[in-house]
């Protein structure tokens, strides 16, 4: 709907029941009048119910356009029969990116309806995972194997099949294993508190899910890090690890994440043709008592989290299901729990990471794996997977039947030692690794020694920049911990550089006079920033050593011209350090100091420009509250003096004035005050 939208606005008519359908197709509005609809957008299950409750209607003799999505899915039964049958005059389309070919079919079912080709035709065209990486449309992936069940060296056959029994599968001490991994790796995985970048979020979520015809209203928003989803085998998988996820957050405070679970009848066991059953957004009817009565406590938990009223019940599940999948696209849920739900056709930008303990293979691997793939930003580089099964061969297999067998150096990034010591590419072609970079680095530019010269300082930044791309994704492997080569405070000093540089040709950036062969990795150098707290942690120190240590005065401004965030900070830190004393408790005095410098600061532009005190207050407010400046619309002009549009006033001029020190108030005191 929203892409139909983009093109022409009211082009395509979406329905919530199949007696909207209905009306749609015999062409008359909620009053009965006619209207025409030439595009509509429903589910195979509407049609399906509108064609039994209609033996007979003149629709099946008109001529019509069917074009179905995800095409690999509910096609291969009574539904899509009954479909062609009643329909006498129709094009017929599918899109799918994972078909059903003769090797991944199904066995059961109608041996005449088995593969995409048998129920749509001929294929039309093809564009494959590869061609979509290669032409930069969706990330590759890269692929954690973590092994949970281990066996004796003298097992036999026995033992190890048994490993793929639910007792041993579903044993507490492997669930509660798991558990503890994702929370300790979870940070790291989505790259959570590492910077921030700007991000269009969702306004108005409540209202939304309640009514699809309700305007979106975005904001811009401040993010850091990104989300993920949780796919396990059953329902009574989902049950036993969200249990266990409250039971060591409650334990571990500090590690506790925004988690949601959902599941429906049908959604409740691993296929062994590797297909992923459909959705039942819309009931929980078939769901036995048990499993019913968990999902109704799971979703109190949800609307105690968000501040929402739904259930299980039929009216307001589906509000349910279409606030959880906007929620999960604005980032503002840590972990989604799953059985076989959201791992078909749903895209989240901020979505990085899948965790998975369940068999999944062929289209229904590629299917579930691409929900981590879809573009964001620098910092998201690749789709992260994390294996609790070993799935390794199926991913092999799955990569060449849906791209091409010599694919997957192209699909999966390279291993840790291929990133760490460096590889040949296919051509033969030997890529330098992240040791033989840093080490061609400090060779090159060696600390605290002048870059001298254009040439230089764009060489510099090349260097430079590669090595934050090969830092970004080996950060994600675990084995790099320790492995990083360069001292935090070296790397501060390489970073320092950088971002020096950056601001010296940044004014060229912005006038479209550099050239194109500088390219600044700045998001990449915003999630390695050092934060404020690291900052107080010297001053501390320094004001330990009775002020006498100068090198932590050095280290301390090292370490804010590393980070582009706090250098319009400096002033502040600098001048709190000037009121140091014996007396001084740094973390107390620093919020005292910084509070009563933020009041002198936004009583000088009050005063300064004459803007309307309680006005600006809360407009400055709003900004922390939001993390965005937002100086569109009429906000802005609400805080200014009344001033002449004849005469001479030159309003605009006085505005853009304004903007520009609120600009400079918000950088300095965001994230401090």
């Amino acid at each position: 709907m929203k892409e139909y939208d983009r093109f022409e606005k009211g082009a395509a008519n979406g329905n919530r029941s199949t007696r909207i359908l209905q009306r749609q197709l015999e062409n008359k509005d909620k009053k009965g009048n006619p209207h025409e609809y030439k595009i509509i957008v429903t589910t195979i299950q509407k049609l399906d119910t509108f064609i039994t409750k209609n033996p007979q209607h003149p629709i099946y003799s008109q001529h019509i356009v069917l074009i179905f999505d995800e095409c690999h899915r509910s096609q291969f039964g009574d539904m899509h029969t009954r479909i062609i049958k009643y329909f006498k005059k129709y094009h017929i389309f599918g899109f799918t990116g994972t078909p059903i070919f003769a090797v991944n079919a199904n066995n059961s079912g109608n041996p005449q309806l088995r593969t995409t080709e048998q129920a749509f035709g001929d294929k039309l065209h093809t564009y494959t995972i590869v061609d979509a990486i290669n032409d930069g449309n969706v990330l590759p992936f890269r692929i954690d194997y973590i092994n949970t069940v281990k066996t004796k060296p003298d097992s036999g056959d026995k033992d190890v099949e048994a490993i793929n029994t639910d007792s041993a599968l579903l044993a507490p001490e492997r669930i509660s294993e798991i558990v503890a991994y994702i929370l300790e790796h979870f940070d790291q995985k989505t790259k959570r508190n590492t910077g921030f970048y700007s991000f269009n979020r969702l306004a108005n979520i409540n209202d939304v899910a309640k009514n699809q015809d309700i305007k979106e209203e975005k904001e811009k928003v401040r993010l850091n890090g990104f989300n993920s989803i949780f796919a396990v085998s059953s329902i009574d998988a989902a049950k036993l690890y969200y249990a266990e996820f409250k039971r060591q957050m409650s334990l571990h405070p500090e590690k506790t994440l925004k988690i949601a679970t959902i599941y429906s009848y049908g959604q409740n066991e691993d296929d062994p043709d590797g297909f992923i059953d459909d959705e039942n957004s819309d009931s929980t009817d078939d769901l036995d008592v048990t499993s019913r009565e968990f999902l109704e406590n799971a979703i109190n938990d949800y609307n105690k989290m968000f501040h929402t009223a739904y259930d299980t019940s039929s009216d307001k599940f589906s509000n349910y299901y279409k606030d959880l999948s906007l929620r999960m696209k604005n980032r503002e849920i840590d972990l989604l729990l799953v059985v076989n739900m959201f791992l078909t056709g749903f895209d989240a930008t901020t979505l990085n990471t899948l965790w998975i303990d369940k068999n999944v293979r062929q289209h229904g691997l590629i299917q579930s794996f691409s929900r981590t793939n879809r573009i964001l930003n620098s910092v998201k580089n690749f789709g992260n997977i994390v294996c609790f099964r070993d799935l390794q061969e199926e991913t092999d297999k799955a990569i060449s039947l849906f791209g091409d067998k010599d694919a997957s150096g192209i699909v999966l990034l390279k291993s840790y030692n291929d990133y760490y010591y460096g590889y040949k590419d296919e051509n033969g072609k030997q890529q330098e690794g992240y040791e033989e970079r840093i080490a061609k680095l400090i060779q090159k530019y060696p600390l605290n020694q002048q870059i001298i010269g254009e040439k230089a300082e764009k060489d510099f930044i090349t260097s430079f920049g590669s090595v934050l791309r090969l830092r970004n994704i080996l950060s994600s492997f675990d084995d790099f911990t320790g492995n990083e080569i360069l001292k935090p405070i070296d790397f501060q000093d390489y970073t320092g550089v950088y971002n020096d540089l950056y601001e010296k040709y940044r004014v060229s950036v912005d006038k479209d006079n550099i050239q194109d062969d500088i390219v600044f990795e700045i998001e990449l150098v915003r999630q390695i920033e050092v934060n404020i707290d690291y900052i107080l942690m010297l001053v501390a120190k320094y004001h330990q050593s009775n002020c006498q240590d100068k090198t932590i005065l050095s280290a301390i401004d090292k370490a804010i011209k590393s980070s582009l965030e706090l250098r319009s900070k400096k002033e502040l830190v600098d001048r709190f350090i000037e009121t140091i004393n014996a007396k001084t408790d740094v973390q107390k005095d620093w919020h005292k100091f910084v509070h009563k410098q933020k009041e002198f600061d936004i009583q000088k532009m009050i005063d300064e420009e004459k803007l309307k005190p309680d006005e600006t207050r809360k407009f400055i407010d709003n900004s922390f509250r939001d993390g965005m400046l937002k100086t569109t619309g009429t906000d802005i002009d609400k805080l200014m003096p009344p001033i002449s549009r004849f005469g001479g006033g030159n309003r605009t001029a006085k505005k853009q004035t304004i903007i520009d020190k609120f600009k400079t108030f918000f950088k300095k005191y965001f994230g401090v005050a």
